[in-house]
């Protein structure tokens, strides 16, 4: 069982020297480690100093590096799929350059970093997997890829399957055009199901954890502390933060001190903000984090002599109890206010929606059909009170 570890954070806070570093103290401890990026905007090449490549490349004993490549995972995943949209393009009269770029739709290449993800767990190889992710607005739709797509197949997919198969006869006689056949549906129905097994691994809190990753500076620190409510929110584990660049003690005559004071105010409230969490510090280093021997100092920085793969914080992230007359559900969402957050039941879901961002929470099967009587925040949990169950949902 391969232990997942997420990076995520603003841009340029240096997620992936974390990540790297990360990747190689994990190697030296024996583990067989995976540094893979899903960032369209690749620099675990550079950071590491030597070329990578598409499929995971070794870079030393028990470490190899993976920087996806979008064209190479369409053909890899996207076959059936691709092809169909490109003749679809085709019959429109689109040049084959034209419409091979216009079929990689908005999401794929990040879906398809997960789908290698996924790939990489269940082929045994390694016991360790690190995620460099994308900036944390785009590793926010990363993790949340899984759970829309399941939505859209089901809700879109059976209408459209009947109504394909009655109507395909016809329209290819009238119009040649390209018409989804069996085969198509099948592989889009094979990658729902995979995104889903997805879901399942990346929260599931014995395997993975997220690690964000900050520079002790006020922007930096409001986008971090959102990305840590809203990873609780999907139901991904954070067990630690990372804090990069920091300026070490200086005096009062030295150039960087008014910037140090500074510093030492941010990481006194990031402690604050993340608490209980672990907070790990590097300093700015005196040269560029480039090359093998610089991830290894801030390795020994970030973990001393502990094992990167330990889980630094595994507190409880969804937790169901019965209570007289029906069940009370903790969903853990730090850093909000109640008057922020509205819930919607719907059918056999609980919408959660949070200023910029919604959750559709499939709930478990004990809670369906039990109206929501009340709902209110406690110390970074929303408590759900659900009562008993409405006529017809037995």
């Amino acid at each position: 069982m391969a232990r997942i570890i997420l990076f995520t954070g603003k841009g340029g806070v240096g997620k992936t020297c974390s990540s790297a570093a990360t990747a190689l103290k994990c190697s030296e401890y024996g583990h067989r480690t995976l540094v893979i990026s899903t960032d369209a905007a690749h620099s675990l090449a550079d950071v590491f100093d030597q070329p990578l490549a598409p499929e995971p490349r070794l870079i030393r004993d028990n470490l190899w590096a993976q920087e996806s490549d979008v064209f190479y995972n369409m053909e890899r995943y996207w076959g059936t799929l691709q092809n169909w949209y490109e003749s679809v393009l085709a019959w429109e009269g689109v040049d084959s350059i034209r419409a091979e770029e216009m079929a990689i739709a908005p999401g794929m290449d990040e879906l398809s970093s997960l789908l290698w993800i996924l790939d990489h767990h269940q082929s045994g190889r390694f016991d360790s997997i690190i995620i460099d992710c994308a900036p944390t607005a785009e590793t926010l739709r990363l993790l949340s890829l899984p759970e829309i797509g399941r939505w859209w197949f089901d809700k879109l997919f059976p209408l459209s399957r009947r109504a394909t198969s009655i109507a395909r006869p016809v329209l290819r006689r009238l119009t040649k055009l390209p018409v989804p056949d069996e085969q198509m549906f099948d592989a889009a129905e094979d990658l729902f199901d995979r995104m889903e097994r997805i879901q399942a691994l990346l929260s599931d809190p014995q395997q993975t954890s997220a690690r964000i990753v900050v520079n002790p500076e006020k922007m930096v620190l409001n986008e971090a502390q959102n990305s840590y409510t809203y990873l609780s929110l999907y139901g991904y584990l954070t067990d630690m933060v990372v804090c990069n660049r920091v300026i070490p003690a200086c005096g009062e005559e030295d150039y960087f001190y008014s910037w140090f004071q500074s510093q030492q105010r941010y990481l006194e409230q990031a402690r604050a903000m993340f608490s209980p969490l672990q907070i790990s510090c590097v300093p700015f280093m005196e040269q560029e984090v480039v090359g093998l021997k610089m991830l290894e100092r801030v390795g020994t920085v970030l973990y001393g002599d502990q094992d990167p793969a330990r889980f630094y914080y595994q507190g409880k992230s969804f937790h169901i109890e019965a209570i007289d007359g029906g069940y009370r559900m903790d969903l853990p969402i730090p850093n909000v206010e109640k008057s922020e957050l509205s819930l919607v039941e719907a059918g056999q879901q609980l919408i959660i929606e949070l200023p910029r961002y919604r959750r559709n929470l499939l709930l478990p099967r004990v809670l369906i059909g039990r109206p929501v009587l009340s709902a209110q925040m406690d110390k970074g949990w929303l408590h759900v009170i659900f009562g008993e169950k409405r006529h017809g949902h037995e």
